[in-house]
């Protein structure tokens, strides 16, 4: 079964413009969703939630219309924002007595696991908490319902290496099993290449590839060659930098001519998303 499937999912504007967004995430995987800032990642994640209201387009979550069942998914659903702000004068566990209340399934053995895990104090106020602690008690919450599908928007946002690489592991135990999946969008993409298992990248407002991790960044060669040697592929290329030695450009694999004799490597996450940053028009 399809954790999430997302059909010509559109959202304008007046000067952003979600164009034809389409994905499908496999139950039992992690999914990393990565962009520039403004590129589309929280607007797709809201209209997924229903937080913000589509223009049109269709959203399945679990085999089932997002649209026609969303009280009732939304039991299923577990979300996470970096960025989100609580009721910072209430205590940890006055909160998540009103939390728990909206779950059906909710499971205090779990929720206490959890907050044992991530080093969480129930006596803690709000306001006391770093924004990685937050991030870490938004998860516990996500994590103590049963939800078979976790929305994570910047979850790892303010935490320290140590914390994140912590985190990325539990993410990889959840899914084990198979019946838990993960949509992880971040800018961190070295988080992406230690835990995702396919790769969807948005650039303003579109989607340029969604794929296996590795099938993804195969798709693409980084190549680094003399300046007389850019004249030859210029038009081919991504995009470019140049330099006192040469050039270094972003082409499609196969674009790629290696009789050319110019020295291809394969490029990080970071690397593809930095070279389509420079181009304004993008095309897949």
């Amino acid at each position: 079964m399809l954790a999430l499937d997302i059909q010509k999912l559109n959202k304008k504007y007046e000067h952003f413009h979600l164009k034809d967004i389409s994905f499908q995430l496999e139950q039992g995987y992690i999914m990393g969703f990565i962009g520039a800032n403004g590129a589309g990642k929280t607007t797709t994640i809201k209209s997924i939630l229903n937080l913000t209201r589509k223009d049109s387009g269709e959203i399945h979550v679990l085999g089932k219309n997002m649209a026609e069942h969303e009280v009732e998914l939304k039991q299923e659903i577990g979300s996470a924002f970096g960025d989100i702000n609580f009721y910072t004068r209430s205590k940890i566990k006055t909160l998540t007595n009103v939390i728990k209340t909206f779950y059906r399934n909710w499971n205090d053995e779990t929720y206490s696991m959890y907050m044992k895990k991530f080093n969480l104090i129930e006596d803690k106020k709000i306001a006391e908490l770093s924004t990685g602690m937050r991030v870490k008690y938004n998860l516990a919450i996500a994590l103590s319902h049963g939800a078979k599908l976790l929305i994570l928007d910047e979850p790892t946002s303010g935490l320290d290496p140590v914390a994140r690489d912590n985190l990325l592991d539990t993410f990889q135990e959840l899914v084990e099993e198979g019946d838990i999946s993960i949509l992880f969008s971040t800018h961190i993409t070295s988080d992406l290449e230690k835990c995702a298992d396919y790769i969807t990248y948005i650039h303003n407002g579109q989607i340029i590839n969604s794929a296996e991790k590795e099938d993804f960044i195969n798709k693409y060669r980084l190549l680094n060659g003399k300046k007389e040697q850019l004249e030859l592929i210029k038009d081919q290329l991504i995009s470019y930098k140049t330099n006192s030695f040469g050039f270094t450009g972003l082409i499609h694999t196969n674009d790629f001519d290696p009789s050319l004799d110019i020295k291809s490597t394969l490029p990080n996450l970071e690397e593809i998303m930095i070279y389509f940053s420079r181009k304004e028009d993008v095309y897949v």
